[in-house]
């Protein structure tokens, strides 16, 4: 009789706990800085789609929740003893969402796809260390001569042009996802579009509601989609840091990749460690508009950048959660030696002083002032600079007007050479290496916003592309740094980075890391 009544307990209280959503879906709606451009993953370039691109897709390598490198479509790779050949082995058995299977030669035709001009991929040149790849993208040689082969449905080989030290680290970036060929083929554009979109990650696209949501929900096809704990992910787009803050308060979203700073002590005293803040892999930068007179004075842009007080930028507007910069690579890679402006250890005073004395010189004054349009996307942090900015530069003659769009214009505007004088402009890292920023100020690049070109610094980037030796490498990207930032701000440095998130304590498996990557098939709600 008691062995009875238990097993009628159990089982009435099995069904109790369904009825009342125990077994329920678990939703994590992730705050976003904004929409992303698309979520075709070779027409991609800002950290807005990254997020959700790596829980749709699956590259070679991926990244743990420490955002160290791990396989990932591949699950095995070997390395030829010159380093110049790559042979993955994919994943045996895995499947796109739609059920077909993953071949490498999805990967042949996606890699050929980044790199072909007709993609116009933003990021086609991070794929250079390919054999044949920027042939391709100059339009001297076609895809198909690209240094990548499908040896079988199950064996990816990629041919470099010489030993890459971050090869493997920049598999995990989304220029280098595969895309179903089939899919493609037959979808054309509209592949991206929810009902459409094939993908071979932990997640599938559901919803993209523009300015309101994008859903993804758990891809059963997914190899580990076991050990996947959340259901469905909601990215709300949050431009509007402080909305942002009470819809967190609210319990409407579950975290949020920034904040306002200008409410930091506030927000740490009403949140406590759902605020966290730490070093990150990046830098907040200015971009002149090179081509464009005035802007094409290496002087004016130096006088320009010296009357920037960082130092208040740090402290005053992003209260000390960023640091002042005078390097576009970031401190802290391991072997490499950045290179400063000549003015990064002088006092501000004697700064303004050097910028005035240019300035002067350009006749540029009272009578004649410098007229300048600084460019930002929304948000309060951005905003609170450009306004500091304009303040800072005013009592030098320097007449700031500010024009504010939001992000997917922003950046549409400057991956089109639209036209501006100082465009504001942020970069991350994609893997930890100064190639990654220095090939910014490459001539030709897509993510050269400043239309910078010098071929001695474009020989340095090739000499260190083929450099066998790492320490002759980091040298060779070092002293480009000297000549394309420090002397002629390709880039002007303004800050590095620091992450600012808030995260809900419900959240569990959050691991802070320098790239700031928390992909949600590692994260379990309470």
């Amino acid at each position: 009789m008691n062995m009875n009544f238990k097993s009628w307990l159990v089982g009435t209280t099995m069904l109790v706990m369904g009825a009342t959503g125990a077994f329920a879906e678990v939703v994590f709606n992730r705050g976003n800085s904004a929409d992303p451009e698309s979520l075709d993953p070779h027409k991609t370039s800002t950290i807005y789609e990254a997020d959700i691109l790596r829980d749709l897709f699956l590259g070679l390598t991926t990244e743990d929740a420490k955002s160290e490198i791990i396989p990932g479509a591949a699950e095995s790779w070997t390395i030829s003893p010159d380093g110049k050949v790559y042979t993955f082995k994919l994943r045996a058995g895995a499947l796109w969402s739609d059920g077909s299977p993953v071949t490498a030669h999805d990967f042949v035709f996606a890699w050929q796809r980044v790199v072909d001009p007709a993609t116009a991929g933003e990021y086609a040149y991070m794929l250079a260390p390919v054999v044949n790849a920027e042939d391709i993208t100059a339009g001297k040689k076609k895809p198909a001569e690209m240094g990548v082969k499908a040896v079988d449905d199950s064996t990816f080989e990629v041919i470099l042009n010489a030993p890459t030290p971050y090869f493997l680290e920049m598999l995990t970036h989304q220029a280098t996802y595969p895309v179903s060929k089939a899919n493609v083929e037959a979808k054309g554009a509209d592949f991206v579009k929810p009902g459409n979109l094939v993908s071979n990650g932990a997640y599938t696209l559901a919803e993209f509601v523009p300015n309101d949501h994008i859903k993804v929900v758990k891809n059963p096809k997914f190899y580990d989609a076991a050990n996947v704990k959340i259901d469905t992910v909601n990215f709300i787009p949050t431009e509007d840091r402080s909305t942002a803050m009470k819809r967190f308060e609210a319990g409407e979203i579950d975290s949020n990749n920034d904040i306002p700073t200008e409410q930091l002590s506030d927000l740490k005293a009403k949140f406590g460690d759902q605020i966290n803040i730490g070093p990150y892999l990046g830098t907040f930068y200015f971009a002149f508009k090179i081509p464009k007179a005035p802007w094409d004075n290496v002087k004016l842009r130096q006088a320009v950048s010296m009357a920037i007080d960082r130092d208040y930028l740090a402290e005053k507007v992003w209260q000390n959660s960023m640091i002042p910069a005078y390097s576009f690579v970031p401190p802290g890679i391991s072997g490499y030696e950045t290179r400063t402006t000549d003015y990064a250890e002088m006092s501000q005073i004697d700064r303004e002083d050097a910028a005035k004395k240019v300035l002067d010189d350009l006749g540029y004054g009272p009578d004649k002032p410098l007229k300048m349009e600084i460019r930002y996307n929304t948000s309060e942090n951005n905003k609170n600079t450009a306004v500091a900015i304009q303040e800072q530069l005013k009592p030098l003659g320097i007449e700031v007007t500010l024009l504010n769009t939001d992000t997917k214009t922003h950046y549409g505007h400057l991956e089109q050479h639209g036209d501006f004088d100082v465009a504001r402009a942020g970069w991350i890292a994609d893997y930890k290496d100064p190639e990654n920023f220095l090939a910014l100020c490459k001539s030709g690049t897509g993510n050269n916003y400043a239309e910078y070109t010098d071929k001695e610094y474009d020989d340095l980037l090739a000499k260190a592309a083929a450099s066998a030796d790492p320490s002759e490498r980091m040298k060779a990207l070092s002293d480009a740094e000297a000549i394309g930032v420090a002397r002629d701000l390709c880039v002007m440095p303004l800050l590095y980075y620091g992450y600012k998130n808030v995260v809900s304590s419900k959240l569990k498996g959050w691991e802070y890391n320098v790239m700031d990557r928390h992909p949600s098939r590692f994260l379990s709600k309470e």
